[in-house]
């Protein structure tokens, strides 16, 4: 069954909701969505700190998406990159379109050096659990285990191109039941149409039965 979903406008986030952005990117973001026809919907936790995770992720068009919303709501959401971009002047822009950098080579690190970076200032951090657009074969959990650790919502969202909707389609708390949880996003986002239904990840596709 199709749910429908509130429409997210750029006075919908409660006062909590960590806000960044000049009203020329709100703008130019609200425009982009606007000329391709897609909206955004569903409900915003009011929390100072959580992890948006995206998903499915089957196109680079997801990101153009992505970042035209977050603009266009002027939510301060941050993401991580390879320590080795913030270097020089690339590195100053990284850092000011919100990059966490993290060294990869130290994985084990990755929740603290995040969890560091979180706690200088409100903010949400945005991920794309399948961490590819190629079919993976299951979710990293990095996302998970940065939200537990830090007691926050996870806010769990997908993009629908049958819809064209940015569409929120809840958010959990980390029950500590990792397996239960996962699955219980994968529930959530089994509305979501991809631009590449061939590309979904194997959560998706044991869900739907491709």
């Amino acid at each position: 069954m199709k749910r429908p979903l509130p429409a997210i406008t750029p006075q919908t986030p409660g006062p909590a909701v960590p806000r960044r952005g000049h009203w020329l990117l709100a703008g130019l973001g609200r425009l982009i969505l606007k000329l391709m026809g897609w909206r955004i919907v569903g409900s915003l936790p009011n929390v100072e700190r959580a992890v948006l995770a995206v998903a499915p992720h089957t196109s680079n068009m997801d990101g153009v998406i992505g970042l035209s919303a977050i603009q266009a709501l002027r939510i301060y959401v941050r993401f991580m990159g390879k320590h080795t971009l913030f270097e020089g002047r690339f590195g100053r822009f990284m850092y000011w379109l919100g990059g966490i950098p993290v060294n990869r080579e130290n994985a084990h690190d990755l929740v603290e050096q995040t969890a560091q970076a979180m706690q200088q200032e409100p903010c949400w951090l945005g991920i794309a659990p399948e961490g590819t657009r190629k079919g993976a074969a299951r979710w990293k959990t990095g996302f998970y285990r940065i939200a537990e650790a830090q007691g926050i919502p996870i806010v769990v969202l997908g993009f629908c191109y049958r819809r064209k909707q940015v569409r929120v389609v809840g958010s959990i708390l980390p029950s500590g039941d990792m397996d239960a949880d996962l699955e219980s996003m994968v529930q959530m986002l089994s509305e979501i149409v991809p631009r590449h239904p061939a590309l979904l990840s194997e959560p998706f596709r044991k869900l739907t039965g491709r």
